[in-house]
């Protein structure tokens, strides 16, 4: 009789196999592993042909796709917004404090003024609100050879936002950075903006993926500066400090603040009352602190959501009012800027 096979040593096989299996598979993801590119030159003019990237196996790839990537999206901003003459964004840490009521007062201002051709650009893609505050809010955008034609308010006001791409009124817009950034390119490179005087901006507040766009695609391009929004109480300056200190890391200019919500005047009895106090010096007090000028104060005015709903220039639906003659001021202080 043959000799019984030890049936301990099957098993034993067995799992050499499976060893040898998984060396195997080892062995190939190692070959599959691309070595670490965080060294990778940030400039895309210099990728494949910087010192550093001489010996890497992917170096041939950076070159060809330099080849064909076209120039940097900032040129490209700037040959598309060579006619515009001055660029100018209105930001707000806060949420809440009327940015889009100053861009919309500050643009119709503008528009009033002979011979200036204006544009309103809404980037608060989560949240536009420049369409309703235009009366505008049931128009489309139509294409053009030249790309999408902006809505027009008047001959000289050429108004963009996403309000006017979105049908459905209630979708929210859910979308994460690169998708925003690819529409606020669209709303440059693919607008047929004509010869501006004045593009006004209108931004979200915070300091997040739209502002940082807006700065790096505008860098090369004639950008004015910001104008920076609050309201009195330093829960609102709290965030707006963050936003001027932002403009300061990226290097655009603060051209100055305005305090919206800065008491309320009676219609009846004329008299003003406080109803955010300015325990730390309100928009005096941060102007002092950054060395900044104060453009104009606003004050509650129960008759400007009436002007914001319909797209009217206040001052002249409400001519001698403080409001009206705020408003004023501050587009004449633009002016001067």
């Amino acid at each position: 009789m043959e000799p019984k096979e030890n049936q301990s040593e099957k098993p034993q096989k067995k799992e050499e196999k499976k060893e040898d299996k998984n060396e195997g598979k080892k062995d190939e993801d190692k070959k599959e592993e691309k070595p670490p590119m965080n060294n990778c030159p940030q400039d895309p003019k210099e990728k494949g042909s910087a010192p550093k990237c001489q010996g890497c196996p992917y170096r041939q790839q950076c070159l060809q796709g330099a080849k064909t990537a076209g120039p940097p999206i900032e040129e490209q901003v700037k040959e598309k917004l060579q006619n515009v003459k001055n660029i100018i964004l209105i930001l707000s840490g806060k949420g809440g404090v009327g940015k889009s009521t100053v861009a919309s007062q500050i643009a119709l201002g503008l528009s009033k003024k002979e011979n200036l051709q204006i544009g309103l650009l809404d980037v608060d893609i989560c949240g536009p609100s420049i369409p309703r505050m235009m009366g505008l809010e049931n128009e489309e955008i139509r294409q053009s050879p030249q790309g999408m034609l902006p809505i027009y308010k008047e001959q000289n006001l050429a108004i963009m936002s996403i309000g006017y791409l979105i049908k459905d009124k209630k979708t929210p817009v859910i979308w994460r950075g690169p998708r925003k950034n690819g529409l606020i390119k669209e709303f440059f490179c693919n607008t047929s903006w004509d010869k501006l005087d004045y593009l006004i901006i209108d931004t979200p507040p915070g300091t997040s993926d739209e502002h940082l766009t807006l700065v790096q695609y505008l860098k090369s391009s004639n950008i004015k500066g910001a104008i920076v929004v609050t309201t009195p109480q330093e829960i609102s300056l709290l965030d707006v400090r963050k936003e001027i200190n932002f403009c300061q890391k990226t290097n655009v200019k603060v051209l100055g603040v305005v305090e919206n919500m800065a008491g309320f005047v009676c219609p009846h009895c004329s008299k003003k009352t406080d109803i955010f106090e300015a325990n730390t010096g309100g928009a005096d007090g941060l102007c002092k602190e950054f060395n900044l000028s104060l453009l104009g104060r606003l004050p509650l005015e129960p008759n400007i959501l009436q002007s914001s709903e319909k797209g009217v220039y206040f001052p002249e639906s409400f001519s001698g009012t403080e409001t009206a003659k705020e408003i004023e001021k501050i587009v004449e202080n633009v002016l001067k800027i």
